[in-house]
């Protein structure tokens, strides 16, 4: 029976984590269902449709339009969903166009796909169309402004959680019915955004002045105007980031307590403090670490069996222990890629979106990955000890590696049919393939896979010790392979905290990316070494880590490129 324990463990977590989600997002009665409708020029649009139990056409209630961020999707938004429709709103949260499972792409149409939302949830038979209030998040406010601007008297309230009307020159009202503005103190993107150094300044913004009809600075938590007349205005300013905006008892109860106040006929109304969304959040983190699991428990079943019989083999490391040259490769190792991560995502931006590598920050995180590939091989020769003996067998690799991530894959299809949710904490998210999607993430995997057969080839080679234990080597690889990203993520953000300005105040947009990092390589490192413990290969785990990554990443991210698209910069309104 030891060899079912992780496989069966990692069952356990992936279910109970994702039922729990279930039950939050559910909680009162609410029902789920994602959705398809008609967009703009042909496409088809995705959605998830939140409806609380009291919504009837005898008795419609009233319903909220959110919009996550550039490289997210719907799900990213759930936290304001969850606690709208405890209170009795539907909700309906939108993929925009290019993300998620709505076709399209950046700016293709310019409206991110937000009026045709709006027309959408107006069309449900038990939605009161008179207490329509819109939200959106970062580049989520390109689209709910666009509906504002598509339809004036179409809604009744709007919020900009992080984000600001007229994003990037995308279509807004002159003015707006009852507006918001919830923007962190430590937001990246204020410049941008507002045009001043720092979230704390918001308040001070000559367009903040203009988007609330006053001569003076906006002072935080002030009401302005009347609810009576659609005037009202007010800006929240928390002490948050960016990516943290969405992902806080701040943000949401602002939002939650906007909708309360605007609109009217909500069936159970609650303090805004009232939240249970972040147990939804717990649940799918344990989903995502099951997920990990699994992949290590199906990859161990399947060696058992006679087809991968010959694949087993205890590893042969070169090192006979910890020293000087161990500890260079281990701080290369950490150190290489997070100081090349400006400068190649900066030039990864030459690595246009075609038809088939449509994704513009996937195809500059690939530039990333593949030189820091060059440069480990260079390093290697350098740093080259004793010769390391590999057992590689490629068919067989290819196979269990395939065949170990469909059942990680299966998993994924499973909960979400059952229960709507995937696997994903904070700016943290794996979900699963639409058929475009999943077409696409081919020749991005074959990149991927060049890269780790090179990352992981020398980590073995490297780092490896003789009669090393096994937690003692997961820990130093996971270590070696995320510090590097922790010691970035702490000066960015120990200055952001200490200052209001990150350290690189240039790069928002690639700091809040690097966060994913952290986890996303700790399990590389992971799966690293639990692969080559029981083959003496590298191969498994490099092709199952760029199955992961190409997964991950192809699902997660936007498409920009589409038929006659033309060279402009990526946007940067990112909110992870």
């Amino acid at each position: 029976m030891r060899k079912w324990g992780l496989f069966a463990l990692g069952w356990a977590l992936i279910l109970i984590g994702s039922y729990l989600a279930h039950a939050v997002q559910t909680s009162g009665g609410t029902r789920i269902e994602d959705v398809r409708f008609a967009g703009d020029k042909g496409i088809t649009q995705s959605a998830l449709l939140y409806v609380p139990p009291g919504a009837t056409p005898q008795h419609p209630a009233p319903g909220v339009l959110l919009s996550h961020g550039y490289i997210n999707t719907r799900e990213m938004q759930s936290p304001f969903a969850i606690e709208l429709a405890r209170r009795g709103f539907v909700v309906l949260s939108m993929d925009m166009t290019g993300h998620g499972s709505s076709q399209g792409a950046v700016f293709a149409p310019r409206d991110m796909g937000g009026p045709p939302a709006l027309r959408y949830l107006q069309s449900l038979p038990f939605v009161d169309k008179a207490n329509i209030g819109l939200e959106g998040h970062s580049m989520g406010g390109v689209p709910v402004g666009a509906a504002a601007a598509s339809q004036p008297d179409g809604y009744k309230a709007i919020v900009f959680e992080g984000s600001t009307p007229g994003f990037l020159g995308a279509a807004a009202p002159p003015s707006f019915h009852n507006l918001e503005v919830v923007f962190g103190q430590f937001d990246e993107f204020a410049p941008l955004m507002w045009g001043v150094p720092k979230g704390s300044m918001v308040g001070a913004s000559p367009k903040m002045a203009k988007a609330f009809g006053v001569a003076g600075p906006v002072a935080p938590g002030q009401l302005y105007g009347s609810f009576a007349d659609g005037s009202a205005r007010r800006l929240l300013n928390p002490p948050v980031t960016h990516p943290w905006e969405h992902f806080s008892r701040a943000g949401v109860g602002g939002a939650v307590d906007w909708f309360q106040k605007t609109l009217q006929g909500a069936a159970a109304p609650k303090d805004p403090n009232d939240q249970i969304w972040l147990w939804k959040e717990i649940g799918t983190l344990i989903g995502f670490a099951g997920l990990i699991v699994l992949l290590m428990g199906t990859f161990e079943l399947l060696l058992t069996l006679p087809v991968f019989a010959n694949l087993n083999h205890p590893m042969e490391p070169v090192a006979e222990r910890r020293g000087g040259k161990w500890w260079l490769a281990f701080a290369l190792t950490a150190a290489v890629p997070a100081l090349t991560f400006y400068p190649l995502m900066k030039l990864g931006q030459v690595f246009f979106p075609m038809r088939l590598f449509p994704e513009w920050i996937q195809n500059q995180l690939l530039v990333w990955a593949l030189v820091n590939g060059l440069i480990t091989l260079v390093l290697s020769f350098m740093l080259r000890g004793g010769k390391p003996r590999f057992s590689n067998r490629w068919v067989g690799s290819t196979l269990i590696a395939a065949a170990t991530v469909a059942v990680g894959y299966l998993s994924i299809i499973i909960v979400d049919a059952l229960w709507h949710v995937d696997y994903r904490f904070w700016v943290l998210g794996l979900k699963p393939f639409d058929a475009r999607h999943a077409v696409m993430a081919i020749p991005y995997f074959l990149l991927w896979a060049v890269y780790f057969l090179i990352a992981i080839r020398a980590l073995t080679a490297s780092l490896a010790v003789k009669g090393e234990g096994f937690m003692v080597q997961h820990g130093a690889w996971k270590i070696a392979m995320s510090l590097g990203f922790i010691v970035l993520l702490v000066y960015e953000y120990g200055t952001l905290f200490a200052t209001g300005l990150l350290a690189t105040p240039s790069e928002p947009l690639n700091t809040i990316v690097a966060i994913q990092f952290v986890p996303l390589l700790a399990v590389v490192g992971a799966l690293a070494a639990f692969t080559y413990r029981r083959t003496n290969s590298y191969v498994p785990g490099a092709l199952i880590c760029a199955a992961l990554l190409s997964w991950y990443v192809t699902a997660g991210t936007a498409t920009h490129w589409y038929p006659g698209f033309k060279v402009q910069p990526p946007a940067t309104g990112r909110s992870r």
